[in-house]
């Protein structure tokens, strides 16, 4: 066995036995011999893929396969993958925990299955270019006065990636849902959901000064009461709000591609980099399940993972 393929937790002997009285490895192996018909090599496999996911699972305080959850689950294949494991082998491992699943439901010994939403690294979403913080500063300042609608393309900026919203949220949003007292926008995202989003000082200013001085301008009975407005008065698009971020990026000097969910991702990645709390991430940013903000804790990884291989004097 290769390094990359070494298994994340030893198990002797003693310890299989062990395993098997909370997680049926022995009645998993005989199902796949006398009923499933598998071949060596693949029984081989899977037994051993098993075994390391029990083993992971135990060191987790899980020591029945009936109280394995998805998170643990979750948790065990993102630690395959930071073992260097090929998606190969991750998607082996996958494949094999599914099996186990479905022969413990099929013979009563479980009562649900952990494995239906797992993830394999073919379908591992990969995030667009985050950008640093320096680059976002850059950003931010590039609106200067000389632009006829620098107030308002700063405000949309800096509450773009101040509050970290989808960009379907930040061209809808409404005047009386800036509530700059509170430090709050009231955001309504996907399925209609409200929340609450704390902006910063520098998001508060920026907005304070474009409702002041140049949205009452703009506002030419055509508003609908929506807090970007274009030079014809009319509530912002999707097409205008992206238009106005690229020129921005030029004038930065950045070079990454940058599209509008860039500064969202940017938010989420600087606040978790900043020791963010996971769970008060994923309600700042709406999402349902918190596996989806998670996504953004593997970037991290992969990055970490990048600067060592690059800078450290033994890669």
């Amino acid at each position: 066995m290769s390094a990359s393929e070494a298994p994340a937790t030893s198990v002797d002997a003693l310890d299989e036995r062990a395993l098997d009285r909370g997680f049926f490895l022995r009645r998993f192996e005989d199902v796949l011999v006398l009923e499933q018909g598998a071949s060596p090599r693949t029984i081989e496999a899977y037994r051993r893929d098993v075994i390391r996911c029990a083993a992971y699972a135990r060191s987790q305080g899980v020591t029945t396969a009936g109280a394995l959850t998805p998170r643990v689950l979750r948790e065990y294949v993102y630690t395959l993958r930071d073992l260097g494991l090929s998606g190969a082998t991750i998607r082996r491992n996958v494949s094999a925990l599914r099996t186990w699943f479905r022969i413990l439901l099929g013979e009563g010994l479980v009562t649900t299955d952990p494995t239906e939403r797992l993830e394999t690294p073919a379908r591992w979403r990969t995030l667009p270019e985050v950008l640093t913080v320096d680059e976002v500063l850059r950003l931010l300042g590039a609106p200067g006065l000389e632009e006829p609608l620098a107030f308002r393309d700063r405000a949309m900026l800096e509450l773009a990636y101040g509050a970290g919203l989808r960009v379907s949220e930040w061209i809808t949003i409404s005047v009386r849902d800036v509530l700059l007292e509170e430090s709050l926008v009231r955001v309504l995202g996907k399925g209609s959901k409200e929340r609450l989003v704390p902006i910063g000082r520098s998001a508060i200013g920026a907005l304070a000064v474009y409702l002041r001085e140049l949205r009452p301008v703009l506002e030419r009975g055509a508003g609908q009461g929506v807090l970007f407005l274009n030079a014809r008065g009319e509530p912002l698009t999707r097409m205008g709000a992206w238009k106005i971020l690229r020129k921005y990026v030029l004038m930065a000097g950045i070079e990454k591609p940058v599209s509008p969910h860039t500064l969202r991702h940017s938010f989420a990645t600087h606040l978790l980099e900043g020791g963010a709390d996971l769970r008060a991430v994923q309600e700042m940013l709406g999402h349902a399940d918190i596996a989806t903000t998670q996504l953004y804790t593997h970037v991290d990884r992969e990055y970490l993972r990048t600067v060592h291989r690059s800078f450290h004097p033994r890669p």
